[in-house]
């Protein structure tokens, strides 16, 4: 299944948010406009969704609390509203939809409660609360029914399908040195402590046939690479191995602590896409690459894409990514900043981009020049 559309109310920096998606986005705009909260939307109800070690009270947690999740244009709706509409197709009607508005306790121990939760198959509601047992029992409302398996049974492919989703951010130091860094278990883990534990742990007919497809793009990548493999050193901990073009053999080979940030960056990056099928969120993916490598990511998701029919949300600031003409418009979203809060459109939406689009300009001369700061000239005047 696929998220064919979002609606935000009162979430970070978003007073209101309505839009489609599509199985491929691109979602841009200036610093601080909100695209890495836009894609914690999801992060958020896939922790919610969690029967284990997840749950409402631990997912509001987890971010501060509602004050801290609440936009601050809200004033005097204190709610916070995420809805979202399950597809298993684009273009499809909505097989599911999923609501939840929540609230923070105007007394005692301020803690979150569920103020709606609904559930759509199809157009029928099969789920509206608060309903006469949560009337009865207020404390039932301190949780979902999405995180509870005795109580999401008859919605529970949307639970699994939130569970599934998976964010990544990876940090090549911390890939590096794992053990100087703290973190989530290697299935959450976005920043890379544990990606090799997920590498290994991964069948090892898959692991292989996955590491060949990564070696093979990464032969054309990197200059003098000839192999990538997985291994273990003497206790037993897992590496990434690689074999460069060398005139002395053995000094040819490299483990993961010497692969180059860029090189650790496309490895993750190219195991992130080919790993499962689930909604994949993903942060700046063209950070320390090459752009001629850049260039080419877009064409290599959708190839991959279209054999595994995967959803994939990317935030980026990147022009050489957006160059590739064949990313349209209505796989752009983009977010402008106001003080009533951020203003979330689909690039195709807006008049001017379209006419630029339809002129045949890429994404990056379209509609990226529209994230630039007003005043940004003035920066290169600033001096102490």
């Amino acid at each position: 299944m696929n998220v064919s559309h979002v609606k935000l109310k009162n979430w970070r920096n978003f007073r209101s948010v309505d839009t489609p998606l599509s199985r491929r986005v691109f979602i841009i705009g200036p610093n601080a406009s909100g695209k890495s909260n836009f894609l914690d939307a999801f992060r958020f109800l896939r922790d919610v969704a969690k029967s284990e070690g997840g749950g409402l009270q631990k997912a509001v947690s987890e971010r501060g609390g509602i004050s801290k999740i609440r936009c601050l244009a809200a004033r005097k709706e204190p709610q916070v509203e995420i809805e979202i509409h399950l597809a298993n197709s684009q273009g499809e009607e909505a097989k599911w939809k999923y609501a939840l508005g929540i609230k923070q306790e105007s007394r005692g121990h301020r803690q979150p409660f569920v103020f709606y939760e609904r559930v759509w198959k199809g157009e029928k509601l099969i789920l509206d609360r608060p309903d006469p047992e949560d009337e009865r029992d207020k404390l039932r409302l301190n949780q979902t029914h999405l995180e509870q398996i005795n109580t999401n049974f008859e919605f529970r492919k949307i639970a699994d399908f939130l569970e599934s989703i998976y964010y990544q951010h990876l940090v090549p130091q911390v890939l590096r040195h794992p053990d100087n860094f703290r973190g989530p278990s290697p299935k959450e883990d976005p920043f890379g402590q544990s990606f090799l534990d997920r590498v290994v742990g991964t069948a090892e007919r898959t692991r292989r046939s996955r590491l060949r497809k990564i070696e093979k793009a990464l032969r054309i990548a990197v200059p003098q690479l000839k192999q990538l493999t997985d291994t273990r050193d003497d206790r037993g901990i897992p590496h990434l191995e690689a074999v460069y073009e060398h005139w002395r053999p053995k000094a040819g080979k490299q483990s993961e602590e010497e692969f180059s940030d860029g090189t650790l960056r496309l490895i993750a990056f190219l195991w992130a896409i080919l790993d499962g099928e689930s909604l994949l969120l993903m942060e700046e993916p063209e950070l320390y690459l090459n752009s001629a490598i850049i260039r080419r990511l877009p064409g290599l998701m959708w190839r991959i894409q279209e054999k595994r029919k995967r959803q994939i949300l990317i935030s980026t600031h990147s022009d050489g990514l957006l160059s590739d003409e064949g990313i349209g418009g209505e796989e752009v979203l983009l977010l402008t900043p106001y003080p009533e809060g951020t203003k979330v459109e689909l690039a195709s939406s807006k008049k001017e981009v379209k006419a630029l689009l339809d002129g045949g300009l890429p994404v990056a001369e379209a509609a990226l020049p529209m994230t630039a700061p007003k005043n940004i000239r003035q920066l290169s005047l600033f001096n102490d």
